[in-house]
């Protein structure tokens, strides 16, 4: 059919969203606001995806070292694609909690519109509009109150041709009660609807759908997911769309934009029958573009299309053949606050849908005092849960450059390591000497860098240990 030549098909859904692990770690970019929009604050990596337990249980694989590091080690949303009404709020909870705990912004991908995909590759959605809100409303009672990035209803806007005048209708209703329903449980937050992409519809087109949809109520657009377009073609999309919506009265949106796989060719839609793509820029709210308020990876990289695989499927040729020869990601700069010395409060439970899961428990990072020479410092942050951990280390140099660190951190009895990113382990349980890996080696005087580790049993308690070198 011709629309496969205009449209990128949804297709990251059931896949990543049938991950139900209540557990999160922290590795990302930290940023300041004022050359981004409105968002400003490092964003959240899922240590429950399917790209990072694929990395775990597969370190020999000749591929592991290049997923691990490009696409495993990066914030990618999680998305939220089953019709679940009874549980779906323990399950936001739960991924927000730990987001919260690790004081980075989470991002979540809706996917639950009644006839989503119009039939394709993604097909289902609520039974019907009624119980579509339904489950938005639970959906939204898990937010909690920090910010949250929510990317609503991929496709549901730039894809109407299976739809009637009187379901049209229906769905942008549904939108945007689903928008204002969202806003209401987290004032804090950013809502953006379906923006297509540079090559689908126009800019007018597009800007008069996200009005009929409410976009009044929400804070911008998103465009590009599950698409190759550059950024820069998508950017000037998204501007002459925010001038379109200027001129309709509707004013102060922004654009985020999926990065997840633009960095190399364009041509055909499917990226499971190409072998010419690449990912994008690395996750960040820090854009420089005041109308942009972040470049995301929503379309989880190696997850399928639908084309030769199954939709949604984590496949590692796909994700190997997209980091393959992709940039190393960048070197993080230590935050501008201090973290937390106390573990977050607690609230009380929902009084519906109790968590079926005992949810994660986060404890304060542990610091060694910032060196103040050659030297360098490592913190860790913790996210426990019934059987199993997961930890996030930053280490920060003192006055003068790293060429090389070392990390040593010790585990309880007990206790063993499952997984690593970002850096090389030595032994799975007892003491554990990690060390950088090429790309992260080389940290300026004051920087800092990343890495994590998930593990069975009880994770760290002590002071972690660095040394230079």
């Amino acid at each position: 059919m011709a629309i496969l030549s205009l449209r990128r098909r949804r297709s990251a859904a059931i896949g990543a969203a049938a991950v139900a692990g209540l557990t999160a770690a922290a590795v990302s970019l930290t940023v300041g606001g004022a050359s981004a929009g409105t968002l400003s604050g490092s964003l959240y990596r899922d240590p429950s995806s399917a790209v990072v337990r694929w990395a775990a249980a597969n370190p020999g694989d000749s591929r592991a070292a290049v997923i691990r590091d490009k696409i495993a080690s990066q914030p990618q949303a999680r998305w939220f694609a089953n019709f679940n009404p009874s549980t779906i709020q323990s399950e936001v909870s739960g991924f927000i909690g730990a987001a919260n705990a690790a004081q980075q912004i989470p991002v979540l991908s809706v996917y639950e519109i009644t006839n989503r995909d119009c039939g394709g590759a993604s097909a289902g959605g609520a039974p019907d509009l009624n119980q579509y809100q339904t489950w938005v409303s639970n959906f939204a009672r898990g937010l909690g109150n920090q910010t949250a990035i929510i990317i609503l209803e991929t496709d549901s806007l730039a894809l109407l041709t299976c739809l009637s005048s009187a379901e049209l209708n229906a769905r942008n209703q549904a939108i945007s009660t689903a928008t204002r329903t969202i806003k209401s449980g987290n004032p804090n937050a950013k809502v953006y609807l379906d923006g297509g992409h540079s090559t689908w519809n126009s800019a007018n087109e597009t800007a008069n759908r996200l009005r009929n949809a409410g976009v009044q109520y929400a804070d911008g657009f998103f465009t590009n997911v599950s698409n190759f377009n550059p950024t820069s073609s998508e950017a000037n999309f998204g501007r002459a769309v925010i001038s379109a919506l200027n001129g309709m009265g509707i004013s102060g949106k922004r654009q985020v934009i999926d990065t997840s796989r633009n960095g190399g060719a364009s041509g055909d839609w499917c990226a499971d029958d190409n072998t010419d793509r690449r990912i994008g820029m690395y996750p960040t709210t820090n854009t420089g573009d005041g109308n942009i308020d972040g470049y995301l990876w929503v379309k989880p990289p190696g997850e399928a299309d639908g084309c030769r695989y199954t939709a949604g499927s984590f496949q590692p040729d796909l994700a190997f053949s997209l980091a393959n020869g992709a940039p190393n990601p960048p070197v993080t700069t230590p935050p501008t606050t201090a973290p937390p010395t106390t573990a977050p409060p607690t609230t009380a439970p929902p009084t519906t849908a109790p968590p079926t899961t005992t949810p994660p428990t986060t404890a304060p990072p542990t610091t060694t005092p910032p060196p103040t020479g050659n030297g360098c410092s490592a913190s860790v942050v913790l996210n426990q849960w019934s059987g199993g951990f997961t930890a996030s280390v930053t280490v920060t140099a003192g006055s003068t450059s790293l060429n090389g660190w070392t990390v040593t951190i010790t585990l309880p009895g007990g206790a063993a390591i499952t997984g690593v990113w970002s850096a090389q382990a030595s032994g799975t349980s007892g003491t554990i000497r990690f060390t950088n890996v090429g790309y992260n080696g080389s940290v300026g005087a004051g920087q800092s860098t990343n890495f994590g580790f998930q593990g069975t049993g009880t994770g760290p308690g002590a002071t972690a240990s660095c040394t230079a070198g």
